[in-house]
């Protein structure tokens, strides 16, 4: 046997084994803003407020209303992104965020031949958004396994791959397709490291994109991170910038835990300038995007360019927004997120999610347990809307969380 199929017999096993087997105002000081703001939950009772998709909010007490003022488009931020100024001081190259998901895998393929690839349309057609394009004919085609349109069989069998010894990459072509795939990643992934007794690991990673496109449908614009977030034995991350996207591929592989990595459709051709030394990130770890004094915001995926364009606005208004790229998605960073709620006493959670059963509701939920005493105010989480994502792109936009919602969700929260 090639070099390159080294230690892939074992996927044979594998195969047998798991079938049943992711404004321009300068800022000034705390004083300026909250000189009178109070410090328990019990004075804001009877306060709300409900923030629109055009950005107006309607707030007050027992039911008298107001508004906010739209979003301004052509502001600066004052802070650079502190991941962004630490990226640029690295010698480095320039990648779109799926080129930088494809160098991580092959850096891993080149670095242990028990890392294999299957999906889709993952060898030589390299993959429904080229994330694994050339691989194929580099590594051949046991290392990148072509598979017919089955999820709940090519996902068991990468299940029992990972039993034997090997490290599999499953390409979900569509993150909504591993529905079909649902009773192996929960009753088999998930579980067989404690139902074994610890005789197995599953150090498989199952990845794919997600979330709303433009105008894909409702079965094509699924977010399944509320789906697996209940799931035993499960790490979940979500990827936001080609810097991360390898980064967190590279851990996902290397971990000996099953770990789902969400990636989004609408991010594929972002481009940044990744360090050209390896680097690997922590799978458990958030990032501080933007550090800040009033408000934590946290937020992942897609919609962290969605809070970078409310924070323009909001910093022209004299706000200073603490924004937090959460990552892990299941464990969360609950380090992090509590030096920064214990700092700025504010959180505002705005997720591409369903509100119902939500990451934000998770969240929401872990903050109130954990750090009820630091909050000044009730936590407000901005999720898409429970109902199926029209296919017109005017309707679509109304069911996701835009920019001018972020802002007047930070005016009223630091009333």
């Amino acid at each position: 046997m090639n070099k390159d199929n080294g230690g892939m017999a074992a996927i044979i096993q594998g195969i047998g084994t798991a079938t049943a087997l992711n404004s321009t105002n300068s800022l000034d000081t705390n004083k300026t803003l909250f000189a009178n703001s109070p410090r328990s939950l019990s004075d804001r009772k009877g306060r709300f407020f409900m923030v629109r998709s055009d950005g107006c909010l309607s707030y007050g007490l027992n039911g008298h209303g107001g508004r906010a003022e739209k979003l301004i488009t052509n502001a600066v931020a004052a802070k650079e992104d502190t991941a962004a100024a630490y990226i640029s001081s690295k010698p480095g190259h320039e990648l779109l965020l799926f080129e930088a998901l494809r160098e991580g895998l092959e850096e891993e393929m080149d670095r242990d031949l028990t890392v294999c690839i299957m999906g889709e349309d993952v060898g030589h057609y390299g993959g429904s958004y080229k994330v694994t394009k050339g691989l194929a004919p580099k590594y051949g085609d046991l290392r990148v396994l072509d598979t017919p349109i089955a999820e709940n069989s090519f996902t068991g069998m990468g299940i029992g791959a990972a039993m034997t010894g090997l490290r599999p990459v499953v390409e979900g072509m569509n993150m909504g397709f591993l529905l079909l795939a649902f009773n192996q990643i929960s009753n088999n992934c998930g579980m067989l490291h404690y139902t074994s007794g610890g005789q197995f690991k599953i150090p498989i990673v199952i990845r794919g994109p997600g979330g709303v496109g433009r105008q894909l449908g409702a079965e094509h614009s699924q977010r399944l991170e509320s789906y697996f977030q209940s799931i035993p034995g499960i790490q979940m991350v979500a990827c936001s910038t080609p810097y991360n996207a390898k980064g967190l591929m590279k851990a996902a592989i290397r971990s000996d835990n099953p770990v789902i990595l969400f990636e989004h459709v609408l991010l594929y051709n972002l481009k940044e300038r990744i360090p050209d030394e390896e680097y690997v990130l922590n799978l458990e770890e958030a990032e501080m995007v933007r550090p800040g004094e009033h408000v934590t915001i946290l937020t992942y995926s897609r919609m962290r360019y969605h809070v970078m364009q409310a924070v323009k606005t909001l910093v022209n208004k004299g706000y200073d927004p603490e924004v937090i790229d959460i990552r892990s998605l299941k464990p969360f960073d609950l380090y992090t997120i509590r030096n920064s709620v214990k700092k700025t006493h504010r959180v505002l959670i705005v997720e591409e999610c369903m509100r119902t059963g939500g990451i934000g509701a998770s969240l929401t939920a872990a903050i109130t347990e954990n750090f009820h005493d630091y909050l000044d105010a009730p936590i407000v989480c901005l999720s898409s809307q429970d109902v199926p994502t029209p296919y017109a792109g005017t309707l679509e936009n109304w069911t996701v969380v835009q920019p001018p919602q972020i802002v007047t969700a930070v005016e009223q929260l630091c009333q």
